[in-house]
C-alpha cells in the first residue's frame, strides 16, 4: 500500500471518527427524543439546525468520498481491517473531547486493535 494511500484511509476513518464524536455531541446539546411520534418532526428540525449534527454529516460525506478513492487503490480485505484504527480513534477524542473514561479493559481491546492492524498491514 502506497503512502498516499495509507493517508487518504487514515484520513477517511479519522473523519468518520470526528463524525461519531459530532453526533455524540449533537445528542447531549439537543433536547432527548421524544415519546410520541408527534413530537419527531421538532426533534428532527432540531437535529438539521445543530451544527454538531452539520459537523457530523459533512464529515461523513467526506469519509465516503475518501474511503472510495481508497478502495479503488487496493483490495478490500487490506482496506477494510483499517477502519479499525476508528475504534481507537474514536475512544481517544471521546476521552479528550467528550470527557468519556477508558478504563483498563479497554485501554487493553485497543491495544490489541493496534496489534492486529499492523499483522494485516504487513501481510500486504
Amino acid at each position: 500500500m502506497s503512502l498516499l494511500v495509507l493517508l487518504l484511509a487514515l484520513t477517511s476513518v479519522s473523519l468518520n471518527a470526528l463524525a461519531q464524536v459530532a453526533l455524540r455531541k449533537t445528542m447531549l446539546t439537543i433536547a432527548p427524543l421524544p415519546d410520541a411520534i408527534a413530537g419527531y418532526l421538532g426533534f428532527a428540525i432540531q437535529l438539521l439546525m445543530n451544527p454538531w449534527f452539520i459537523a457530523g454529516m459533512s464529515c461523513y460525506v467526506l469519509s465516503i468520498g475518501l474511503w472510495m478513492a481508497v478502495l479503488g487503490k487496493v483490495e478490500v480485505s487490506l482496506a477494510y481491517p483499517l477502519l479499525s484504527v476508528g475504534y481507537v480513534i474514536t475512544a481517544v477524542i471521546g476521552y479528550f473531547f467528550l470527557k468519556e473514561d477508558i478504563n483498563t479493559m479497554r485501554l487493553i481491546g485497543l491495544s490489541l486493535i493496534c496489534v492486529g492492524i499492523v499483522f494485516i498491514s504487513r501481510s500486504a
